[in-house]
């Protein structure tokens, strides 16, 4: 008699072909992390400070501490001063301290650069330490990974920690609480030096870790896919008049609210133009808003929306409404002399904190953006 194959069996070969096919083998391969008892993986990386180091530059210290983190991501910003006080703390103890950058930077979205003013790159990473007055050295493993491949990190931060032989005793998180503000129940990191110190085991040799992802090479996919979502976006082009402006600069949005002021004809506000696009797909996710507003006539309307949809400004862009650009700059700002471009940040409310005629600096506006109460570097 034949035996009837039941309906269960093509109905999860479907499923296992949809998961293969909606996550191929490269997208989901992990790095292991290095198991507890391994001797440390060897490195030679360039750090900020112009050499490179590899792990016989701290072969002196009793106890090596390699932390893997990096410049954009919220969870990493918000244990970096602890970071720099378990060095300070542990210096004269013979401890190491090393951190290593183990992103690519160019698998790392605009988006998900949301609570920095810096990407991974290597550059950005000599203004972070600077800033920062990082007191460790600090190492760039993006070009080629491969020394994060071999330690495995799983998000940043992630400690290593490793014995006068080398071999590591300890791999996980710094301690148990995010947030700078708030006092950790465990600290995890430091009971593991003491106890090193001490000739004893960690009272625990792994933690999960909380933190952004290790950007991975094979991730850069991601970039192209986010070109492909902004280019759908629609592209739209209102008429303001002087009463709408003022409304505008009241800002009863509840947002951070940043205002350009630029003309089609203005060399600088063309050039700058891509900058503040910029920090609109950093930003704009959270409490922040860009809008844009075209001093050219109004007769120039298509004009202006081409320029517009050529930035991809999917933002909200306003033309004046008429010719009259004395009354654009009085409702703008009376103190503005009337060059282009103008460029105003306004809390809620109607407060304005920044306003410059001219060119901006992006890299210290998109500081004082992410360092404004209203978004900050980490979670809260």
């Amino acid at each position: 008699m034949k035996r009837e194959r039941s309906p269960i069996i093509p109905l999860l070969l479907l499923l296992v072909s949809l998961v293969t096919l909606t996550y191929p083998a490269h997208a989901g391969e992990e790095h292991p992390t290095l198991a507890i008892g391994s001797p440390a993986p060897d490195f030679n990386l360039p750090g900020i400070d112009g050499k490179h180091h590899s792990l016989k530059d701290f072969a002196k210290a009793e106890i090596l501490l390699v932390v893997f983190t990096c410049n954009h991501c919220p969870t990493a910003q918000a244990y970096e001063d602890r970071i720099i006080q378990i060095a300070t703390d542990y210096k004269n103890k013979s401890v190491a301290v090393v951190a290593i950058m183990p992103n690519d930077p160019s698998s790392i979205r605009l988006n998900e650069l949301d609570y920095t003013d810096m990407g991974d790159s290597f550059e950005e990473m000599k203004l972070r330490a600077a800033r920062k007055h990082f007191n460790f050295p600090y190492l760039y493993d993006g070009a080629t990974e491969e020394t994060s491949k071999k330690y495995g990190p799983v998000a940043t931060p992630h400690v290593f920690i490793f014995d006068k032989q080398r071999k590591l005793h300890y791999s996980g998180r710094i301690d148990d609480v995010e947030k700078p503000t708030k006092t950790p129940r465990t600290r995890d990191t430091r009971n593991a030096l003491d106890a090193l110190l001490a000739h004893q085991e960690p009272p625990v040799t792994t933690t999960k870790v909380f933190g952004c992802s290790i950007k991975w090479a094979e991730k850069s996919d991601w970039i192209v896919k986010a070109k492909e979502e902004w280019a759908k976006e629609p592209v739209k082009l209102d008429s303001i008049d002087a009463p709408g402006i003022k409304d505008l600069i009241k800002n009863n949005s509840g947002k951070l609210r940043l205002i350009n002021v630029w003309a089609t004809w203005c060399g600088p506000c063309v050039t700058e133009y891509p900058e503040f696009i910029k920090m609109h797909r950093m930003y704009g996710r959270r409490d922040f808003e860009f809008v844009s507003i075209s001093a050219d006539d109004p007769a120039q309307s298509a004009k202006v929306l081409k320029f517009l949809k050529g930035q991809q400004s999917s933002v909200t862009n306003y033309l004046f409404n008429t010719d009259d650009k004395y009354a654009l700059i009085e409702a703008i700002d009376p103190k503005w002399q009337g060059a282009l471009p103008y460029t105003l940040l306004v809390e809620p409310g109607g407060k304005v904190i920044f306003s410059q005629q001219g060119a901006v600096d992006p890299e210290a506006l998109k500081t004082m953006i992410i360092d404004h109460p209203l978004l900050g570097r980490y979670y809260r």
